[in-house]
């Protein structure tokens, strides 16, 4: 066998044991939780600072990095609640206003992350669907709070408070959100 022959195969069989070793890596969407006092390392996503050729297609890959719990306490509840203080009085400003209905789109932004780390079983379906409707009250809301309409805006709020209630009933997941009552807890 000639030596570039054999170093043709060489590098063959190691891109092959490269993907195969990453490849449970890129299919796991749903990461326990770290052990309490751990902080886990941030997942491999590749290599960083991969020079492209111009003209070159690229095709990225989605690959979850933070756990949902996360997603949910730093993203969602986070503009949930900012959200409810912006509207416990009608804003006064347009600036206001404008934050409000950024919150509100982060909150369908969220929805979208949801979306690529879903249960890989029988639950995914309704994963999506809750994912799709959660996205789609949070752009409404966005829209009801860009036209200054401060009661609906409040109406919003609290269906959109509901729809995260009933995600949270199909995955029996422990949190549930109300909007405009002091007594809520954090999920």
């Amino acid at each position: 066998m000639s030596g570039k022959r054999m170093v043709g195969l060489l590098f063959v069989f190691t891109a092959m044991g490269i993907f195969l070793a990453a490849a449970p890596a890129v299919t796991q969407s749903q990461q326990p939780p770290p052990p309490p006092g751990k902080i886990p390392p941030p997942p491999n996503t590749g290599q960083p600072g991969t020079k492209l050729q111009p003209g070159t297609k690229v095709q990225p890959r989605l690959i979850p990095v933070a756990e949902t719990r996360l997603l949910m306490e730093g993203l969602a509840h986070a503009n949930f609640r900012g959200l409810e203080r912006l509207l416990k009085q009608q804003p006064a400003d347009d600036k206001a206003w404008t934050f409000a209905r950024g919150q509100a789109l982060l909150i369908a932004e969220t929805a979208n992350l949801l979306m690529i780390r879903p249960p890989h079983n029988q639950a995914e379906a309704i994963w999506f669907a809750r994912a799709m409707e959660l996205r789609d009250m949070a752009v409404q809301l966005a829209g009801t709070v860009s036209k200054r309409d401060y009661d609906a805006s409040r109406a919003g709020l609290i269906q959109l408070a509901g729809q995260c209630n009933r995600c949270h009933k199909n995955f029996k997941v422990n949190a549930q959100i109300t909007a405009f009552d002091d007594k809520a807890p954090a999920p």
